[in-house]
């Protein structure tokens, strides 16, 4: 949201400069993102003066140019060359003399520079409107009125003055904050000082001749609807005043008329509309809703369906505008409009959310109006705007104010306790401090007792309705630096289980990043389409699209689309790793579980002039795999092939109970297919929870290297086909607990050689003892029993 600081200084008197208002503001909840100097319009007229055409003659060699001479009130006139055809002399004009630079409404700024122009010299340049940013009027030079100042600075006499523009990031809850007038309720209360609305007394009906009646068939999302009409008004470019004030802010200047409701909705936060009066088709307005699927035409030209449910302002015979949100093609102001239909209205919150985000359409109006707006300033915005639209574009008022209001929305009742303010702010501030406050912000003090408050709390302010919202309240306006830190903080041991998710998950994540891996974040919203099973999908009641309309049950299609989206941008060899949360519905419970996904695609190194890049494989997933598990400690598991919808082959690990620990492989093409991704990734799926649990209960010991050498021993056997490498791994491991420290598989055979049904595993095995050098019999004992018991387990028979 941006503010104007000269546009705040309109409504509280105070000597602060920008800098002290943005702390200010910052403190009491509005954050300041940015605060920069503006001008009114480009270079600010630097350079430029009034100057008095002295004499204008025929230029000796050029039809169409003039020779000047003009008083700038330095000690010499200035010879100017003029090609303008409506020069001439007595004439009070703007000069760009020498040196200055000139910034056009259109093109680039360019620098004024002495020169000759057909022979004659020329010292400066006399201006038009759009030749200094004032207008788009190229027709001739400015000609000023008779009492310009001679040698005056342009920029004084046309009053530019240099702004200050907050950008402020406003959070959801302060819709009441959402225009100058809300933000400078809160400098106000801050500072303890008034605040000063516009004056709205001069307001006055001049006759009735164009009442213009409304109905209301929709009262439930319409509590209060004013309007009234303007005769006689001119449609035309808004004064500089109004354009410059509206500039400052982003805002582009359309006409006077709708300037007129643009200023008034970053005014006051009320957002107002104008319709051409005479497009009203049989004289009155209906505010009602259309039948499914009603065509409408808006003012970008775009035809929409309607809802059912969606709140139209209409006519005798069609609708004329979205309420709310957005107007339409048919009964928008134009250059031929000479009357206008004013709307103030209060449209409910939720209804205008609704529509505004069916059609796709956010503007300036639903952002406030989705998010509340003062009920009790709707007649008096509606004032404030006729006035302006007739100083702008004159006019006189038509009709009595029409203001339909039957439920007057009511204050928030609120009891407040002083003992509880002082609780929950952590200091004792005093009665009469919380008092002032309170009533600083517009809040009404019904009753006071010793024990605390009863308030009553203005409709505007939408996010104080409750005890805890009014603390806050007083808390930010008090200043939350003006609460001293304690000279002693209490604090609770630590109770949760350790080591605590975060250590395991940086820990794991620092193994990754140390391994070439980048850390990746994706959106836990996405589409059904990558749906497991939308039985048990946690579906969103209201979706921001139809691509994020479940929370997902997978991490792998977030990875993927993260793959397709850098292999189109041509980064084809990608090491990510996640950690987020899947969600599913399961016996009327929602379910979410931990998981972490490691995904690798392309080339497993770059290709270099003495070596050419290798594809990554499922085995350098594995790698990657096992060592995860190996930092946590846990080795005592099972291996099984994999067999799972989002896996063409792969394996997956078990812990003891048949826990899954992740399951690894190659991603099935048809779900490559589904997010756009043409090379083949290798996904792995961590069960973190799991994890987790595991190493709460596995202790990780840190031992120092053996001083004792480890002795290798192989053993080539012929087994049934059906026999992994797993099952033989975990038949060693139970025959020697203590000194077997590494199993490998470094050969399989299986062809026409063996019988059938058979296949050659060769196996190599580490053995070491910590305490002392191993001999050849204790070796040969232990070989021995790795041997009976392959044979014994596996059916395993060993190869001479």
């Amino acid at each position: 949201m941006k503010i104007s600081y000269n546009w705040l200084k309109e409504f509280i008197s105070t000597d602060k400069s920008p800098e002290d208002i943005s702390q200010i503001l910052t403190g009491v909840g509005l954050e300041v993102e940015s605060l920069e100097k503006v001008q009114a319009i480009p270079g600010g007229l630097e350079g430029l003066v009034i100057g008095y055409v002295k004499d204008a003659q025929q230029h000796p060699n050029a039809d169409r140019l003039r020779i000047t001479k003009v008083d700038v009130g330095a000690e010499n006139d200035l010879q100017i060359v003029c090609g303008a055809p409506n020069v001439a002399a007595g004439q009070k004009v703007v000069v760009a003399v020498v040196g200055s630079t000139v910034h056009p409404t259109t093109g680039e700024p360019f620098k004024i520079k002495e020169s000759k122009i057909r022979g004659e010299l020329s010292q400066g340049m006399i201006c038009a409107e759009d030749e200094i940013g004032l207008g788009h009027d190229h027709d001739g030079i400015m000609i000023l009125d008779a009492d310009a100042p001679i040698g005056a600075l342009a920029k004084d006499f046309f009053k530019l003055n240099d702004d200050y523009l907050f950008e402020i990031g406003l959070t959801p809850n302060r819709a009441d904050a959402a225009s100058h007038l809300g933000t400078a309720r809160d400098i106000a209360a801050f500072l303890r000082i008034g605040i000063t609305k516009p004056d709205v007394s001069a307001f006055k009906v001049q006759n009735n001749d164009l009442n213009i009646p409304v109905t209301i068939e929709a009262q439930a999302v319409c509590p209060r609807y004013a309007s009234l009409t303007i005769s006689g008004v001119k449609v035309q470019e808004s004064p500089q005043w109004l354009k410059e004030r509206l500039a400052v802010i982003g805002v582009r200047a359309i006409n006077n008329i709708v300037d007129v409701t643009n200023y008034v909705l970053h005014e006051l936060g009320q957002p107002l509309h104008a319709f051409d009066a005479n497009a009203i088709t049989g004289g009155k307005v209906l505010v009602k809703t259309y039948a499914e699927g009603t065509s409408f035409v808006t003012l970008d030209d775009a035809e929409r369906k309607l809802s059912a449910d969606d709140l139209m302002i209409g006519n005798a015979q069609e609708p004329m505008c979205i309420a709310g949100v957005f107007g339409g093609a048919k009964s928008g102001v134009t250059e031929g409009t000479t009357a206008v239909f004013l709307e103030s209205a209060y449209f409910n919150p939720v209804s205008v959310r609704k529509t505004s985000k069916r059609h796709g359409l956010k503007t300036d109006a639903s952002f406030r109006f989705e998010r509340g707006v003062d009920p009790d300033i709707t007649v008096f915005a509606l004032k404030r705007a006729a006035l302006l639209i007739q100083e702008v574009a004159g006019g006189v008022i038509s009709s009595e104010i029409s203001d339909i209001y039957p439920a007057p929305v009511e204050p928030f009742s609120v009891e407040v306790t002083y003992k509880n303010i002082d609780r929950l702010i952590g200091k004792v501030i005093g009665n009469d401090t919380i008092k002032a406050i309170i009533q600083a912000l517009d809040i009404v003090i019904t009753n006071e007792t010793a024990e605390g408050l009863s308030l009553q709390v203005p409709p505007y302010r939408v996010d104080v309705t409750r005890e805890v919202d009014v603390i806050e309240d007083i808390l930010r306006i008090y200043g939350y630096n003006n609460i001293e830190i304690p000279t002693q903080i209490r604090a609770s041991l630590n109770t949760s289980n350790r080591p605590e998710r975060d250590t395991v998950q940086n820990a794991l994540s620092d193994l990754l990043s140390a391994n070439g891996f980048n850390e990746m974040l994706a959106n836990s919203l996405t589409s059904s389409s990558y749906a497991q099973s939308l039985d048990n999908a946690v579906k969103l009641l209201n979706p921001l699209s139809s691509d994020l309309d479940i929370m997902r049950q997978t991490l792998l299609y977030s990875g993927l689309e993260a793959i397709a989206y850098n292999q189109n941008r041509r980064q084809a060899d990608l090491k990510l790793y996640e950690f987020g949360k899947t969600y599913f519905f399961e016996d009327g419970k929602y379910v979410e579980t931990q998981r972490m996904s490691v995904f690798l695609s392309g080339g497993n190194q770059q290709e270099q002039w003495n070596q050419k890049a290798n594809a990554v494989s499922f085995y350098n997933l594995k790698a990657i795999v096992d060592g995860l598990l190996s930092r946590l400690n846990i080795t005592d598991y099972t291996t099984d092939e994999i067999h799972d919808h989002e896996f063409a082959y792969g394996l997956q690990y078990n812990f003891r109970g048949g826990k899954t620990l992740v399951k690894f492989g190659s991603v099935l093409p048809g779900a490559l297919k589904k997010a756009g991704v043409e090379k083949e990734v290798f996904y792995a799926d961590f069960n973190f929870d799991t994890l987790l649990s595991i190493v709460r209960k596995n202790k990780i010991v840190n031992k120092e290297i053996s001083k004792f050498p480890a002795v290798r021993r192989d053993l080539s056997m012929l087994v049934d086909t059906a026999v992994t490498f797993g099952q033989l791994k975990q038949i060693a491991h139970k025959t020697e607990r203590k000194l077997l420290t590494e199993v490998s598989v470094f050969d399989v055979y299986q062809g026409d050689k063996l019988p059938a049904g058979k296949k050659s595993y060769a196996l190599s095995f580490v053995i070491q003892d910590e305490e002392k050098t191993l001999t050849d019999k204790a070796i040969d004992a232990i070989m021995q029993k790795l041997i009976y018991n392959f044979g014994k387990e596996a059916g395993a028979e060993i190869r001479k």
